[in-house]
């Protein structure tokens, strides 16, 4: 039985090999036949060709020599020229406040009035106690004035005359003491109208109409704060490395400040250089310097954080180039320039951007085209072919490389020409 199981066995797998056997020698065959095959060859070939790649088709620009400004930029914050909290020189109780919150007020406007009652009964007070003592000098220079003539002739005694000669005179001094007292008096009652001392914009109010005020010290919140903001100055914090760059330049000319929001944009408003502090930081290394600004629209608001940017000076024939074309290297950065068909990598030096625009020091001529909006594979040495010559002029269009479409581009020349 062992053996007539094995023999079965053998007689499968004999079976099964040479099954597999027939059908792999058919398949190699047809293989075979359909690469003899004409059509096979063509459709081949045409695949073959279809896989071919071509030169990379990349943007260009012209290296562009040009006047650009040399610029100092740096970080701050927007501060008011004057900044003043308002506070009760007398008690007593508040009866109005004359503007709103964050109002625009004008220097000597009214902001305040307290209850003066008690001022103008002190006034009162003082100028009757004058008008008493008045009457008593008028009463002494009198007496005085009759015994001067008696004295001279011994029918009173000479202490007698310098009884009155000094009552006299302490009158005029008490009378002169109720002058001052009578200023000081009024002083007070004009402590009860509380005006603004300059022009500016009020903050928020710590009190109300009916709040008993009391004598304010310097650690009393205010009972609101005016800021200036026309003009309004910009404090920037810049490395002391541009120092003397700054000073000089500032011995020649008055140096303008262009500011813009914090997170980039446009210029918000230009001002002039106005200060420079006499201590660097020794913790930060920076130097705080400030410029003025008009700010009649109120562009600038007390505490805004901004960036600042001083021009130093206008540097003619630089060679410029924009912000896309400049790629980083492991060595610094470097471009690639369109030559002779070929991108050719070029290491170069930045000077400094000023907005979208890279100033290069050294690496180039100027004569160069640059190679723009850089593609992912592209490599030293690649094929590669201009797809738009010189930054300005019209780009290729695909049709108008295609020499089956010569309408559309007649029809693309046409258009651009109506415009």
């Amino acid at each position: 039985m062992n053996r007539l199981s094995m023999l079965v066995k053998f007689i499968v797998l004999v079976a099964i090999a040479g099954g597999g056997y027939w059908y792999w020698q058919n398949s190699h065959n047809e293989k075979k036949s359909e690469e003899k095959s004409p059509q096979a060859s063509g459709e081949k070939a045409g695949a073959s060709k279809k896989g071919q790649s071509g030169p990379l088709p990349v943007q260009v620009v012209s290296v562009t020599k040009q006047t650009m400004p040399v610029i100092v930029e740096a970080l701050g914050t927007v501060e008011s020229e004057h900044s003043v909290p308002i506070r009760s020189q007398i008690p007593g109780v508040l009866n109005s406040i004359n503007f709103r919150e964050g109002e625009y007020v004008a220097q000597g406007q009214v902001l305040f009035k307290v209850d003066d009652r008690p001022m103008r009964a002190v006034v009162d007070q003082a100028t009757a106690v004058l008008a008493r003592d008045k009457a008593l000098l008028e009463q002494a220079l009198t007496q005085l004035k009759r015994l001067t003539p008696l004295v001279e002739k011994d029918y009173i005694t000479k202490q007698e005359y310098d009884v009155a000669l000094t009552q006299s005179k302490s009158l005029e001094a008490t009378v002169a003491a109720d002058n001052a007292l009578i200023q000081a008096a009024k002083v007070q009652l004009s402590y009860s109208v509380i005006s603004s001392p300059i022009s500016g914009r009020t903050g928020s109010l710590s009190v109300k109409a009916g709040t008993l005020l009391t004598v304010a010290t310097a650690t009393t919140v205010p009972m609101v704060v005016v800021n200036s903001t026309k003009p309004i100055m910009v404090s920037l914090n810049v490395p002391q490395a541009k120092l003397n760059d700054i000073r000089e330049a500032l011995s020649k000319r008055a140096l303008k400040v262009d500011v813009t929001p914090s997170g980039g944009g446009d210029v918000i408003a230009s001002g002039t250089l106005a200060f420079i502090d006499n201590t660097v930081s020794l913790s930060t290394g920076t130097i705080v310097i400030k410029a003025r600004f008009n700010n009649n629209k109120e562009e600038l608001w007390p505490g805004q954080f901004v960036a600042g940017r001083i021009v130093i000076k206008e540097e003619p024939g630089v060679m410029t180039l924009p912000e896309e074309a400049i790629q980083p290297g492991q060595q610094g950065p470097f471009v690639f320039a369109f030559k002779e068909g070929k991108a050719q990598m070029v290491p170069i030096t930045v000077s400094r951007q000023v907005g979208n625009q890279v100033v290069v020091s050294s690496g180039l001529t100027g004569d160069e085209q640059v190679i723009i909006k850089v593609p992912p594979t592209l490599s030293a040495g690649m094929a590669v072919k201009m797809q738009v010559p010189e930054e300005g002029k019209k780009p290729k269009d695909s049709k108008e490389d295609s020499p089956k479409a010569p309408e559309a581009k007649k029809g693309s020349d046409s258009s651009v020409k109506s415009k």
